[in-house]
């Protein structure tokens, strides 16, 4: 279980984004978070992700609390989750061709042999074809660059996944083809996932269940 109980968070001692909010996500589960822009959800997002330090608050990964966020969190921890942002451009290192962004990943954690193989078959997964492969950032369209910004979350094979605002940027066929990788992963894997977003038809659509943002202070 992913579970985010009493999570205050914030930038600096004086702002606080979210306040006392809790959300769980069960394994093989596909929760939507819909709210707002601006209202905290992707500093709820980052947090879930350990890449955020809450100011207070618990988060339980898989029944173990996680003490440490970002570099310092445990690998095995850290492997257990996959992020796909917003915005792919200020995401993605513009130096790395796709190949290489796709596979960044598994180099970090010591497992480059893998890439080759992986990364092929993740490209066809999300639609990319092989030319693309070569091109940097700014060589290619935004929804072929959140195409490998998917396959990059995907590729150490994460039990979580969490997308925030994964298609806000994208055209209605790219968002499709993405949301459909996405489902396909967990039914073959059951990893669950954690949508947010601030577009509640989609995530109705996509998620067993959504969440207010109103509503977490309340309920979960």
């Amino acid at each position: 279980m992913l579970e985010l109980r009493a999570i205050t968070a914030g930038y600096d001692r004086h702002t606080r984004v979210v306040r006392d909010a809790s959300l769980t996500v069960e394994p093989g589960e596909a929760v939507g978070l819909f709210g707002p822009s601006g209202c905290g959800k992707s500093t709820l997002a980052r947090v879930a992700a350990l890449l955020h330090r809450p100011d207070s608050g618990t988060l339980t990964l898989d029944g173990e609390p996680v003490r440490h966020w970002r570099h310092r969190a445990p690998r095995t921890q850290r492997t257990a989750i996959g992020v796909v942002f917003q915005q792919p451009r200020l995401s993605a290192d513009p130096r790395l061709p796709l190949t290489d962004l796709i596979a960044e990943p598994l180099r970090a954690n010591g497992r480059r042999d893998e890439a080759r193989d992986r990364v092929a078959a993740l490209a066809r997964t999300v639609g990319l074809t092989s030319d693309l492969l070569t091109r940097r950032p700014h060589e290619v369209s935004d929804g072929q660059l959140q195409r490998a910004c998917l396959a990059r979350a995907l590729v150490l094979r994460p039990r979580w996944l969490i997308c925030d605002e994964m298609t806000a940027m994208l055209d209605a066929s790219t968002s499709a083809a993405l949301v459909t990788a996405v489902e396909e992963y967990r039914t073959a894997t059951g990893a669950g996932l954690l949508a947010v977003g601030h577009d509640q038809v989609l995530l109705n659509r996509w998620c067993e269940r959504t969440v207010h943002w109103e509503a977490l202070t309340l309920s979960g």
